[in-house]
């Protein structure tokens, strides 16, 4: 058992050195993401301040016409006052008050109008404001993000060297064979390629292990492959404390491993 236990400390430690590598891939494929997502919410918000300022130009334009014409109606309206004031006979009166009324409902229907687009006007000036508002935010952000994401790429590519040395050397202890297991799992299979079997469920693909498998791996003799997902597999409840002991030495150093490991030779398992 305790051969075996070696044989998984090995593999958990290259793990988790693994695990830092990809965290920090993340980290240099997310960062500059993060500003181009960035980029493309504030020139949304651009293409949003110039539709709504191209509206905004059009409802003026248009309420410097409406009030041209109801200025104009208006004076019109004064001047058919004034003239009916001089009207001599019944018939010219009646066609000069119709004539008014009709002139009447024209000028309520333009001041009508008028208070319906200053409204409108008010409403998109509102709307204008709080989108300019959400534009200078983002522009502050994405200012603070460009001028970091330099610094955050040069601190994520020195991190990166610093692991692949730790990496290089952890993957020297382990002997070649099960390297080359891994490493072939590795390079077929997303991260990562060692997990711990929980309640006879594969925590890679979760999905039951065989019983047969599961009673195998529970003997703590040999290192077994998942056979959903081909993961490398060992049984959570042999390596619970050892593998919390291991993830507290891998943050302060890394970890010296047994060379001498047994290897099985099961399709299934090594």
């Amino acid at each position: 058992m305790s051969l075996y236990l070696d044989q998984i400390k090995q593999l958990v430690e290259l793990q988790h050195v693994d695990d830092q590598i990809h965290d920090v891939k993340k980290e240099l494929e997310e960062a500059p993401l993060q500003v181009e997502a960035l980029k493309e919410r504030f020139e949304e918000e651009e293409a949003k301040i110039a539709k709504i300022n191209d509206k905004l130009q059009h409802m003026r334009e248009q309420q410097k016409r409406l009030d041209m014409d109801l200025e104009d109606e208006t004076s019109r309206l004064k001047k058919s006052k004034s003239k009916l004031m001089q009207v001599s006979n019944n018939k010219e009166f009646q066609a000069m008050s119709r004539e008014m009324d009709n002139m009447e409902r024209t000028t309520k229907s333009f001041e009508e109008e008028r208070i319906t687009l200053r409204e409108e006007i008010a409403s998109q000036e509102e709307a204008l404001h709080e989108v300019e508002t959400i534009r200078d935010e983002l522009k502050i952000d994405l200012a603070t993000k460009e001028a970091s994401l330099k610094e955050r790429i040069a601190t994520a590519n020195d991190e990166l060297g610093k692991l692949n040395r730790i990496r290089r050397d952890t993957g020297n202890d382990v002997p070649e064979r099960i390297l080359e297991r891994y490493e072939f799992i590795r390079r077929r299979l997303e991260h990562p390629v060692i997990v711990p079997v929980k309640n006879s469920i594969c925590t890679g693909c979760n999905i039951a292990i065989p019983p047969q498998t599961f009673i195998e791996i529970q003997r703590g003799q040999q290192i077994w492959s998942c056979p959903n997902c081909q993961r490398l597999i060992y049984w959570a409840e042999h390596f619970q404390d050892t593998h919390q002991q291991a993830k507290k030495a891998q943050q302060e150093k890394p970890m010296v491993f047994a060379e001498d490991l047994n290897l099985g030779g099961d399709s299934g398992n090594f």
